[in-house]
């Protein structure tokens, strides 16, 4: 997994009008935990945290502090200012090598479904799967192959399953699943392609729907 390196300084004091002096520098208070230690209280600037908070991918973090201090660490929690959107405060959480954690990553689909292709939809239930497992172990990212997928069909957890990390998810859940759509069509490329008539759920427009309703008033 990525990282992305954060220069701070400690902090001295920790009070609500040093916490707001901090603001006004164009700085942001932090505190490290997780740590042998009691909490780490430090600043960074406020630009260096871009990378890291918006973007859909996820990082792990190094932190720099004057002196020569370095902490490995995850980002936990993030504190907005709900009118201007600043960021307030910055959470993180120590890590090891050596030692297992959770983290939410991002799913990457690939292919093309062939309920997609049929004129179905793609519909995603999932956009991130938590899992734990050693840092060095998580990947940036986590591929879901959909190619196989036919209408009605979903993807489930199980299928992106991985001896280096666990799916902290239960087995049933859904990743995401091809939806029938007005628009189903049969390919007429390759045979295998097709979509069964049994396989594909009832649908009916707008005005088959009317029709019902007017019969049974």
């Amino acid at each position: 997994m990525k990282s992305i390196t954060i220069n701070g300084s400690k902090r001295e004091s920790v009070g609500k009008k040093s916490t707001k002096a901090i603001r006004n520098a164009g700085k942001v208070p932090c505190v490290l935990y997780g740590g042998d230690a009691k909490p780490l209280h430090f600043t960074a600037d406020e630009i260096a945290f871009n990378h890291l908070v918006y973007t859909p991918d996820v990082h792990t973090v190094e932190i720099k502090l004057e002196g020569g201090e370095k902490f490995d660490a995850i980002l936990q929690d993030i504190q907005f200012h709900p009118v201007t959107d600043a960021i307030m405060h910055v959470d993180f959480y120590q890590i090891y090598e050596d030692k297992p954690i959770s983290m939410e990553i991002p799913i990457h689909t690939v292919g093309v479904a062939r309920g997609v292709k049929n004129g179905g939809v793609l519909r995603y239930n999932l956009r991130r799967l938590k899992v734990r497992g050693l840092p060095g172990d998580l990947p940036d990212f986590i591929e879901a192959n959909v190619t196989p997928l036919k209408i009605g069909q979903k993807l489930y957890v199980t299928a992106v399953e991985d001896e280096k990390y666990k799916i902290q998810h239960p087995d049933n859940t859904v990743i995401c699943q091809v939806r029938t759509s007005r628009n189903i069509v049969a390919l007429e490329d390759e045979e295998e392609d097709e979509v069964p008539a049994d396989e594909v759920p009832a649908t009916e427009s707008s005005d088959e729907a009317a029709v019902k309703e007017g019969e049974n008033n």
